[in-house]
């Protein structure tokens, strides 16, 4: 058999001895420019997330920063789609599969996250949530068929090294940290399962009513955390309310609209790498603008795990490529 270029990004499979393509599928599709660009625009929104909760937290408490800021969402997805007068075409079933990934990616990873971060810096924090896209990776394999390739499996595991090497400081430097370092770890299992979770149930479903609906859930979920768990605190200063408010609208929306999009468009493992980017990006954020401390360790565990994100993320010669994306074509429908 013999690969041929055809017009478009299409390659076709002919017989050698005939002139005419025996069958044609697709192999690989030119990125458009938002796919291009959002990966970087989400590295961006999702790291300047921990500027705004580091000036947040320090005039409220986490738990109340955090449900605030997913009531607004709430609010402001409602308040969109009552006004492009779209009907809630979701039935009940649909419903529970967006609370599920609303709380799993949302409630459960920016809780603990958090409140860790009243005790610890930004960038372990940031670090830690770049075990997302090896569970997602890992556990995509059997439940959804997205194979990986030698080079993915190498970078996955550079990217653990990374996050193990700055844990393993952390913890031998202040044990008082390793509480909330832990949490966040178990937040960012919750964000891998609903991601996956997201890619079997949600991926086709209408995307204005389906995020409005996560955003509900999630709002329900944090404001009952709220008042169960902690006394609301703050001092009433303009830095708690700037950070919710661009924590929510360029983070809560714009982010997370921006994942669910690499989401549908690529396969898990592609679209959750981006995290390994972010805790570079948030320790130089966080050093500029904050003053917090980067150190050689925390350097050296930020290009592990750099390294390991342009592994999973390269993307494959067309040959190489073309038994995968036809099982995916067949597996999963793309």
């Amino acid at each position: 058999m013999h690969l041929q270029k055809t017009t478009g990004s299409e390659m076709t499979r002919t017989d050698p001895g005939s002139r005419s393509p025996a069958s044609a599928f697709p192999v690989a599709h030119r990125p458009s420019t938002l796919d291009r660009v959002a990966p970087l625009l989400f590295v961006l929104l999702w790291s300047s997330s921990f500027i705004g909760a580091r000036l947040g937290l320090r005039h409220m408490s986490p738990l109340w920063f955090v449900a605030l800021r997913m009531v607004l969402a709430a609010a402001i997805m409602t308040c969109v789609l009552v006004a492009s007068r779209r009907p809630w075409s979701l039935s009940r079933a649909e419903w529970m599969h967006c609370a599920v990934v609303g709380i799993t990616t949302q409630a459960l990873l920016l809780m603990p996250a958090h409140v860790a971060m009243t005790h610890t810096e930004a960038a372990p924090i940031a670090l830690i949530q770049t075990l997302n896209p090896l569970l997602s990776a890992l556990l995509a394999w059997p439940l959804l068929g997205e194979r990986l390739r030698p080079a993915q499996l190498l970078g996955l595991a550079l990217g653990v090294a990374g996050v193990l090497l700055i844990l393993g400081v952390k913890a031998l430097n202040s044990r008082a940290e390793l509480p909330g370092l832990l949490a966040t770890v178990a937040g960012v299992c919750a964000l891998s399962g609903g991601t996956l979770y997201y890619r079997r149930f949600c991926r086709d479903l209408p995307p204005l009513p389906a995020v409005t609906a996560q955003f509900i859930a999630c709002a329900v979920v944090c404001m009952a955390s709220a008042l169960l768990l902690e006394s609301f605190w703050t001092d009433g200063d303009a830095g708690a309310w700037l950070g919710i408010a661009w924590n929510t609208i360029a983070v809560s929306i714009g982010g997370m609209a921006l994942y669910f999009l690499m989401l549908t468009r690529g396969t898990a493992a592609r679209a959750t790498v981006n995290f390994y980017l972010v805790p570079g990006v948030t320790s130089l954020l966080t050093w500029a603008l904050l003053g917090e401390a980067l150190t050689p360790v925390m350097v050296l565990g930020l290009v592990i795990s750099s390294v390991g994100c342009w592994l999973v993320g390269r993307r494959p010669a067309v040959s190489a490529a073309l038994p995968e994306v036809c099982l995916d074509n067949a597996r999963i429908g793309q």
